[in-house]
């Protein structure tokens, strides 16, 4: 991991209360600093009142566009001017229930920098495409959308969360092994491009990662960091995940 600083990002997805706000506000004094930063993802009618508690948020979505008659959106701006600092762009739960392509996946990531805020671009294959072995040409393309849009410079600007959909609330995980040899193959590709950004850009992993399985993801040389989703839901569980990411 070296000079990276690991990330570990809960992700509530339509989950949470003021209460869990409360309660991980708590965990998360004592676990973020020098050795990692600890980020929340609240569903967005959550977001002020998780900022007002001092938790380092992001939202889990943005519009790719600035402003205008699009009913239900979230609009970047506005995130960025309550106190977020991150959100996450395509998620797989983004492709794969609302359709989102991978060119709106660039847009909402470029539209979030303009906005001031930090993308999380969240990249990986299903369980089919694994199969298929085309794990490695299913991340290059998502992450392609975005180069062509904007320059590998921009990655620079951003974060990366590699996440096989087949492991996402699943249960199964992949192994450090596998995990890491996906991470490696992503810092290997944008090396391709720019070596100074892929050294320095963080890969975090996500798919079922929990207190039992974190360390040893996190002790891969290319992982920096996770994702994680039904275990940020339980005060315990994320504070001992965090406490297993080390810089």
């Amino acid at each position: 991991m070296g000079q990276r600083k690991p990330i570990v990002a809960g992700n509530w997805k339509m989950n949470g209360s003021s209460e869990l706000i409360k309660e991980i506000a708590a965990v998360s004094t004592q676990v973020s600093g020098e050795q990692r930063e600890v980020l929340i993802f609240p569903p967005a009618v959550l977001l002020s009142e998780a900022i007002s508690a001092g938790l380092n948020c992001g939202t889990q979505t943005v519009s790719e566009f600035e402003s205008g008659a699009y009913t239900g959106e979230t609009q970047a701006t506005l995130v960025k001017s309550l106190g977020a600092n991150y959100t996450l762009v395509g998620h797989s739960e983004r492709r794969s229930i609302y359709g989102e392509s991978d060119e709106d996946v660039a847009n909402k990531f470029a539209q979030a920098q303009q906005s001031g805020l930090t993308p999380i671009l969240c990249i990986g294959e299903t369980q089919a495409q694994r199969e298929e072995g085309k794990t490695e040409e299913v991340v290059k393309q998502q992450l392609e959308a975005v180069i062509k849009k904007l320059g590998i410079a921009s990655l620079a600007n951003s974060v990366i969360a590699y996440e096989p959909v087949w492991a996402i609330g699943t249960g199964l995980t992949a192994t450090p092994e596998q995990a890491q040899a996906t991470h490696k193959y992503i810092r290997d590709l944008l090396s391709g491009y720019d070596e100074q950004v892929a050294n320095a850009l963080r890969i975090l992993y996500g798919g079922s990662v929990n207190e039992s399985n974190s360390e040893l993801l996190f002790a891969q040389a290319d992982i920096d960091g996770g994702l994680i989703g039904g275990a940020s839901l339980k005060p315990e569980s994320f504070k001992a995940i965090c406490e297993s990411a080390k810089g």
